[in-house]
């Protein structure tokens, strides 16, 4: 199995069990069979931690980041070479900073992208895309 990276679309929805949450969770049935980590970059990280607390209050986070945190994820640093290829990303399409850290890591590790957020359009035929919805 290839490395998947999750965007916050993707895990906001298998939490939320929102549209595409069935094909997040075959995703992570997979990755945790084969033993091979899908991941998100730290930056995405933040986002579901933001995004989660908005949704249901910031008394469930602790519970939500051990629910993530025991699933096959591994969350990638950002470093300065992710940085500059995000940098690059954001110059051009109208994404969100996140959504390109998201773009960097895929791109750093020639990884599919798992998410139903329409500003990744502006990403391919480039990247491949896995939509969810």
């Amino acid at each position: 199995m290839q490395n998947s990276v999750l965007d916050s679309y993707a895990i906001l929805a298998f939490l939320f069990q929102e549209k595409g949450y069935e094909k997040v969770l075959a995703l992570i049935e997979k990755a945790a069979e084969t033993d091979q980590p899908l991941l998100m970059s730290a930056a995405n990280w933040a986002e579901v931690r933001y995004m989660v607390e908005r949704k249901v209050g910031p008394g469930r986070w602790a519970e939500t980041r051990q629910k993530v945190l025991a699933l096959p994820i591994e969350i990638i640093p950002v470093d300065q070479a992710m940085a500059e290829v995000a940098g690059e990303i954001k110059a051009t399409p109208k994404m969100s900073l996140a959504d390109c850290f998201a773009a960097a890591l895929a791109k750093q590790r020639s990884c599919e992208i798992y998410t139903g957020d329409p500003e990744f359009r502006a990403l391919e035929p480039e990247w491949k895309i896995v939509w969810l919805s």
